[in-house]
């Protein structure tokens, strides 16, 4: 939608001006001519997103859902329902993009278009409430919203809990073995030097990674640190071959999930598509399906002429669309994602944790065996 500068006399011969979003300038002159005003100049007014930081937070978009579908519920003009949720919202950063809505809404702007003035809520979300606001049913999209982005929250805080155990074991595994190479290894390198015989190839082994691990620990720490502080702001990407399968079956849920929610409010197909895109770590191939589709392509035969979709989506999308389903169909691709997601996060559990177990026993293992094997020597000596 684009906001439109207008100048018109009016039915008594008085001069107006004013702003109106249209889809385009003809649109625009439609919609006066409808309001009975003769129009004597029209622009298109450039618009400057005011930037309030990085995006909300996934928390944030389904409180902004729910609480402003509670306020339009009761009866509240959208004006006033931004202002009673400025003043009464403990976040700051959510505070500040209520005030900004309150005056882009205040100024002439539809909620939609002032929400894409913020630069800070999703495409998706912002798609879904233009369409709310073209037909009517802007409460129920809200509501709508709030369910699909706390579906995705619970489902990224489950895939978060399924790694938290590994990753509490290679932190504390990894810390033991520091531990004994920067610690314990070296007072002993004096007794072992005093041996005055050939250490065993273990012993040679062990001395060389602690003497290393003496040397670089600061720069170790810190590229440590960096990596995983570039890895949790998203500049880096830890993307392992085992888990191909797993991220993406997690990122067909999300995708679909949406899709069924932004179709089933009116948004066209290719619209959708383009919105949703970005939560897929592989978006060049929604590129290609949203093509097939422009070019006259059902979706279902776009999925598969694309050929990186599983054959259980396909199907399911066909049968939706040959039954006029395609929003109840995408729900169940969704679904269906999910559910073989979970299945395969669990084997992946059961498998990497007696794995992790094995690995690090290992490697504590030959530390104590490559400390042992010289004194047991010295003791043979000393007998």
């Amino acid at each position: 939608m684009t906001t439109f500068r207008y100048s018109a006399y009016d039915g008594e011969g008085r001069l107006k001006r004013g702003r109106l979003d249209g889809a385009s300038s003809e649109a625009a002159l439609r919609e006066l001519a409808l309001q009975g005003l003769v129009v004597v100049e029209i622009a298109a007014e450039e618009r400057r997103k005011r930037a309030l930081g990085r995006p909300l937070s996934l928390a944030s978009h389904v409180l902004f859902c729910k609480s402003l579908s509670a306020y339009l519920k009761s009866g509240l003009p959208v004006t006033e329902a931004l202002e009673m949720l400025r003043r009464q919202t403990p976040d700051r950063r959510l505070g500040e993009a209520y005030g900004a809505l309150l005056e882009g809404v205040q100024g002439g702007r539809r909620l939609g278009t002032a929400m894409r003035d913020q630069a800070v809520f999703r495409e998706g979300l912002i798609g879904m409430v233009e369409s709310g606001e073209s037909s009517g049913s802007l409460v129920e999209i809200l509501v709508k919203g709030a369910e699909v982005y706390r579906a995705e929250q619970q489902l990224r805080r489950k895939v978060q809990s399924a790694l938290v155990y590994p990753a509490v074991m290679v932190v504390v595994g990894l810390g033991v073995i520091a531990f004994l190479l920067t610690y314990v290894v070296p007072r002993l390198t004096a007794l072992f030097s005093d041996i005055g015989q050939a250490l065993p190839v273990p012993t040679r082994i062990l001395l060389a990674l602690s003497a290393g691990a003496q040397a670089l620990w600061i720069p170790l720490l810190l590229g440590t640190l960096v990596l995983l502080l570039l890895v949790q702001r998203g500049r880096v990407k830890v993307k392992l071959p085992f888990m191909r399968g797993l991220r993406e079956r997690i990122a067909l849920s999300l995708v679909f999930s949406h899709l069924s929610t932004l179709v089933s409010s009116g948004i066209p197909l290719v619209q959708a598509i383009q919105m949703t895109a970005p939560m897929d770590g592989d978006r060049e191939r929604w590129k290609d399906v949203a093509q097939g589709v422009r070019e006259g392509y059902r979706f279902a035969q776009s999925l598969e002429r694309q050929g990186s979709f599983p054959e259980d989506v396909v199907y399911v999308v066909r049968i939706g669309e040959m039954g006029s389903e395609l929003p109840e169909a995408l729900e169940r691709v969704a679904e269906n994602s999910w559910e073989t997601a979970e299945s395969q996060m669990e084997r992946l559990a059961s498998l990497v944790e007696p794995l992790l177990i094995l690995f690090l026993g290992g490697a504590v293992g030959f530390v104590v065996v490559a400390i042992l094997l010289p004194i047991f020597d010295l003791s043979g000596l000393v007998k």
